[in-house]
């Protein structure tokens, strides 16, 4: 459980309200009016609240015995809140409601009100609530950020204050709804277009042979025409950008629309003055028939090629959130409810937890749930990348979104609507795709720097052409300073990185790799060390009792029954795997006092009045009180057992050695595959358990791993790391467990099975969504791929600014005679955006 740092109450992570991300940690909120208040001042909720977010305290009871696992937090003391089910202290609730002569605390004054209008009904399980519609809030609104800077948040669509760019919608959603911004600008184009056309040819028109227009209209009030119809183009179409250039400027964060502005204003501006005073200019402005040449045409085509630019760049970015959208129509918009022996079409936002449902054959499965009849084949390769499709039978788990084969179930809801898989997945990668990754630092250094050097660069273009140009100079000054300021694309330098990462964790999710953090997806390319838990990583994690070995004058009943009786309260897998052999065999089992758990090592306790030890020769011979001399005769048979890659635990009663259980772990039918690939890739694999060496070796030999380091403590997973770290390595994590999560919070790359607990979840930047090793595979290859594309990006961005903005200058004139058009210059700039988001775009095909 979580602590809220607000109002510190308690919140389930899974049913939050809210979450934000801060110095590396994640806080849980009860209520958005809590993490509205938080976001604006983290600093100073924190003074105030010192909870940490997840407490894990030691057990509080010695009748769970978690070796591998630490317990759940208890739920606090206190009242339940009946409109959300949160724990709440009556001394600092939100509000409190006397109903029937009881009264109720309530987390927030939403649920307060909630409940006022309507007591009866929350008083009701939320299962057993009938479904009602939700209406959207008045003045509700929806979050937009902008792609490049993640942190700059807007409650309207608009433009980032820092880039410029357009800003999109925080929340994906599966509808395609108009975009303002997209609208907008082709509006703008469209009606810009015309005009701009008839400017050029204007322009032109001295190369007409006889120059007709020129003897029919005459140079000034060509340049007239030419002025009526350039203005709607700048001033209206180009709106935008000069709004965008003096925000930046206020804003002191020069970007993009800057330099557009500035060029833009500077060529408009010189020609209305030429075209309206024209005496107010030098001389050396002046042509030889005393007319000033203008430059009306390049301001209004560097316009209509901006909009153009911005309608490409705009439908382009639209393309990075298909994978979510896929994602997202993966779910049902209905679902057949069972009840009362007939089955009734709803909408899927009304199914209940615990409510019954029938999936017919050919139907997505509607939500996250459990098979209570029938059975059928169900394709989950939307979710995992697996393509074979997966037998489901009573008890099976079923994931909402996944496609039933050709047979018929009956499934019982147990998670819906935000707290169903898909629902995470979705939310996970949003998150992701708004992270940044290290290598972004190198592009945002070169965009702070970026646009004065583009000015800089431009003033002394203008200097150099007024200073050894040839006549006129003011003339040639003016054109080439402002093809440098429009050549120049800082947008191509910041969305190299963004873009790639979008779309490369969207591919993820459709393949099984569920992306955290973007800093995990560079990372993991370069990782040379993947250490391994064993148990739920390289095998399936659901030990089963395969051997029983009893020492005279016990059977191998009587050692079942009290290696059974003692761990039948404990919830380590190995436990319950003794436990489900013992009652498998039909045996009764007894009941236990005086329990006690050794982390790692074993358990003791009273059966039927007699003393019993579980565990470790060392812990029995130690905590159990055992004679080391009673064991012997069973370490033969023991190291038979580890042999055969079974786990070995020592059962003694009353002093003296009983028997021997063997308990094996199957390992997982795609591990030895991705364990062979990964070496061929030349990477260092490392096994780490709590497991016997020979247990250990026996497992390792199996799957070919060469290193393994047995009788590995829980607290020890973590020094593993950090020595191998330490040594120069760059190392991933992977596991499963509680106990894995230290190390995987210390490693460069943690990777949490996604079948694993929440925690492990929560300190890892990647997770393999069906906790299978060949997802690990494709997610080094989504790196590798990922940061590749990113470094053709930058490359391609980084080269066209360093070879562009010369050639506008003016470089190659002296040697070839050769200048560069402002209207190429902005086609040029178009294509630059518009490239980079082009090849991010390809990595949605890319093969894993």
């Amino acid at each position: 459980m979580a602590i809220d740092p607000i109002c510190g109450m308690t919140v389930d992570p899974a049913t939050a309200a809210g979450r934000f991300e801060y110095k590396g940690q994640t806080y849980y909120f009860c209520a958005t009016s809590c993490l509205d208040r938080f976001r604006a001042d983290p600093e100073k909720a924190l003074s105030k609240a010192s909870a940490p977010l997840i407490t894990i305290p030691p057990s509080p009871t010695a009748r769970k015995p978690l070796p591998m696992m630490m317990p759940a937090a208890p739920a606090a003391a206190g009242a339940l809140d009946p409109v959300c089910g949160m724990t709440v202290q009556p001394e600092t609730a939100a509000g409190s409601h006397m109903h029937a002569g009881k009264t109720y605390y309530f987390c927030a004054a939403s649920c307060l009100t909630k409940f006022k209008t309507d007591p009866d009904y929350y008083l009701l399980q939320p299962d057993q609530r009938p479904a009602r519609e939700v209406a959207v809030p008045a003045g509700a609104t929806v979050e937009y950020i902008c792609p490049m800077d993640p942190e700059i948040l807007e409650t309207k669509p608009g433009a980032c204050r820092i880039c410029g760019m357009a800003l999109e919608p925080k929340i994906v959603t599966m509808e395609e709804g108009p975009n303002p911004e997209l609208d907008d600008m082709t509006r703008r184009f469209r009606w810009s277009l015309g005009p701009a056309v008839a400017v050029m040819i204007l322009a032109m028109s001295d190369m007409i042979p006889g120059q007709p227009l020129h003897q029919w209209l005459g140079g000034a009030r060509l340049n007239w025409i030419q002025w009526l119809l350039a203005t709607p183009v700048v001033l209206w179409g180009g709106f935008p950008f000069f709004q965008r250039g003096w925000a930046s400027i206020v804003n002191r964060a020069p970007n993009m629309f800057t330099l557009i502005a500035i060029g833009t204003g500077a060529a408009y501006g010189f020609s209305t003055v030429g075209t309206v005073v024209p005496e107010w200019l030098p001389a050396s402005f002046h042509q030889h028939g005393g007319g000033v040449a203008v430059y009306f045409e390049a301001a209004a085509m560097i316009t209509v090629l901006v909009l153009l630019g911005q309608i490409l760049e705009l439908r382009a970015r639209s393309q990075t959130t298909s994978a979510i959208k896929g994602l997202l129509r993966l779910a049902p918009t209905t679902a057949r409810v069972v009840r009362d022996g007939q089955e009734i079409d709803g909408p899927l936002d009304q199914v209940q937890v615990g409510n019954r449902l029938r999936v017919r054959p050919g139907e997505r499965v509607p939500v996250d749930g459990i098979v209570v009849d029938g059975g059928s084949a169900v394709d989950e390769s939307m979710i995992t990348g697996e393509s074979l499709p997966v037998e489901k039978t009573v008890g099976a788990m079923v994931t909402g979104g996944t496609m039933n084969g050709t047979g018929s179930l009956l499934m019982q809801a147990q998670k819906v609507g935000r707290d169903t898989l898909l629902a995470r997945i979705v939310q996970m990668v949003s998150e992701a795709q708004r992270s940044r990754a290290p290598i972004q630092r190198v592009a945002d250094t070169a965009a702070g720097y970026f646009v004065p050097l583009v000015v800089a660069a431009a003033v002394i273009t203008a200097g150099v052409w007024i200073w050894l140009g040839p006549e006129p100079k003011l003339a040639y000054a003016l054109v080439n300073a402002v093809a440098v300021l429009i050549i120049a694309c800082p947008c191509a330098l910041g969305l190299a990185t963004p873009m790639s990462i979008m779309v490369g964790t969207g591919r993820g999710a459709t393949a099984g790799v569920l992306v955290r953090k973007a800093e995990a997806l560079e990372v993991l390319g370069k990782v040379d060390t993947i250490v391994f838990d064993k148990t739920g990583t390289l095998t399936e994690g659901k030990p089963v009792l395969v051997s029983v070995r009893f020492v005279p004058p016990y059977s191998d009943q009587d050692v079942l029954r009290f290696a059974a009786s003692l761990e039948q309260g404990s919830e380590h897998p190995l436990a319950e795997a003794i436990v489900s052999g013992a009652r498998a065999r039909g045996i009764t089992l007894a009941p236990v006092k005086q329990f006690l758990a050794v982390t790692g090592k074993g358990v003791t306790g009273t059966v039927d009045g007699q003393p019993v030890a579980i565990g470790t020769a060392a812990f029995l011979t130690g905590s159990g009180g055992v004679a080391g001399r009673t064991l012997e005769v069973l370490e033969e048979e023991a190291s038979a057992f580890r042999e055969r890659g079974q786990t070995v635990m020592f059962v003694a009663v009353n002093g003296n050695a009983a028997g021997l259980l063997g308990v094996a772990d199957p390992i997982k039918a795609s591990s030895a595959d991705a364990v062979r690939r990964l070496k061929a890739d030349g990477l260092r694999l490392v096994m780490v358990t709590g497991d016997h060496q020979r247990t250990a070796d026996a497992v390792a030999k199996q799957l070919g791993i060469d290193e393994v380091r047995a009788g590995v403590l829980p607290e020890q997973k973590g020094l593993i790391v950090h020595e191998l770290k330490t040594g120069g390595r760059i190392v991933a994590m992977a596991g499963d467990g509680v106990n894995d999560a230290p190390a995987l919070a210390l490693a460069d790359v943690g990777i949490a099975m996604g079948t694993g607990a929440d925690i492990a979840v929560e300190n890892a930047g990647m997770i393999l969504l069906k906790g299978d090793l060949q997802a690990l595979v494709r997610a080094r290859h989504l790196s590798v791929a990922t940061m590749r594309n990113i470094r053709q990006n930058l490359f391609f961005a980084f080269a066209y600014n360093l070879l562009g903005v010369p050639i506008a200058a003016g470089v190659l004139y002296p040697f070839t005679g050769l200048l560069l058009s402002p209207m190429i210059a902005s086609a040029a700039m178009t294509f630059s955006s518009v490239s980079v988001i082009s090849n991010a775009l390809r990595l949605r095909h890319i093969e894993l």
